[in-house]
């Protein structure tokens, strides 16, 4: 009788255990994109001398110039829906007042007009600081620093009582080489900014802005000085870029394995002519699930009707 109620014991539980077992959405990641540049990559430019492929070192060559236009692009297959463009960046000079940017987004490639995500990088007021860009396909602007920056971006830490609340100052550094990382979640309407020293792996800064409107209609990754007219001449920023890739995810559904971690950043919202305010960084979002299999429920329903059978043929032996 102890054996069978044993036996019993364990059929149960591992009915529960089908039963209630979910399966857990997750995400694919997609590769749009991607050069190592040890091969031509055959991008587009207006100025040759100053952008180019190095075949030698397997890099892309940079000097960017404001006020002059000069751009370097691909354009890539792509419609809509989340997407990460990383890069490495390798800055060796950045003069004071200049900018190296490369971002996605639309033909015109121009850091005023969406829909366009840019990371920049510039040697202004405030030092070698970091800026995050994104506009909008409904023309909204939304901006930040690391560090206070120009007189129209807001620091990360946001505003408080009208004044900057700068959190400590981010710099980047000539001669270093780093990982650069854009990433947009469309369910979020959020947009993240990455970046960490490539050799170490060590995070220099990340900061992320809510958009509060989808993009879309991004097909180009691109360089260069588009938009770029407040400046003076005869200032460049010049390095190399390697490793460029645009990737998507897609869900796909699969057993639960372990639990994803979210970055710890903070948040602003903000255009240029909103006072942003601090705030805290947002719960983790819960990953939608996906409900058991029918099959599970047979099986369960399968293995406690032999249980059962089992148990009264015994008693009434």
């Amino acid at each position: 009788m102890k054996t069978q109620t044993q036996l019993f014991g364990l059929l149960f539980v591992a009915c529960i255990f089908l039963l209630v077992q979910p399966l857990q959405e997750q995400t694919d990641q997609t590769v749009i994109y991607q050069t190592s540049f040890t091969t031509s990559p055959g991008w587009q430019t207006n100025n040759p001398s100053s952008d180019y492929w190095v075949p030698d070192k397997g890099l892309y060559h940079y000097r960017i110039e404001a006020s002059t236009g000069n751009y370097a692009y691909t354009d890539v297959d792509f419609q809509d829906g989340p997407f990460t463009l990383e890069y490495d960046w390798m800055p060796v000079s950045t003069d004071e007042t200049a900018t190296f940017r490369l971002g996605f987004g639309s033909k015109e490639m121009n850091r005023n007009k969406g829909p366009v995500v840019v990371s920049e990088f510039k040697n202004g007021k405030g030092g070698n600081l970091m800026y995050l860009r994104v506009i909008t396909p409904g023309s909204k602007l939304v901006t930040v620093a690391s560090g206070q920056g120009d007189e129209d971006t807001p620091c990360y830490g946001g505003m408080k009582d009208g004044k900057p609340n700068c959190g400590p100052v981010v710099r980047f550094e000539d001669n270093k080489t780093y990982h650069v990382v854009l990433a947009y979640d469309d369910k979020q309407e959020q947009v993240t900014m990455s970046v960490s020293e490539k050799t170490t792996g060590r995070q220099v800064w990340s900061y992320y802005v809510t958009t509060l409107d989808s993009l879309h209609g991004m097909n180009r990754i691109f360089l260069g000085s588009v938009g770029d007219y407040g400046s003076m001449m005869g200032r460049y920023a010049t390095g190399n870029i390697d490793n460029v890739k645009l990737s998507t995810e897609s869900a796909v559904t699969s057993t639960p394995t372990n639990v994803a971690t979210v970055p710890t950043t903070a948040r602003v919202t903000s255009t240029t002519r909103q006072t942003p305010k601090p705030t805290t960084p947002p719960a983790a979002t819960p990953t939608p699930t996906s409900p058991p299999s029918p099959l599970f429920t047979l099986a369960a329903l399968g293995i406690t009707a032999c249980a059962l059978s089992y148990t009264l043929r015994r008693r009434k032996q």
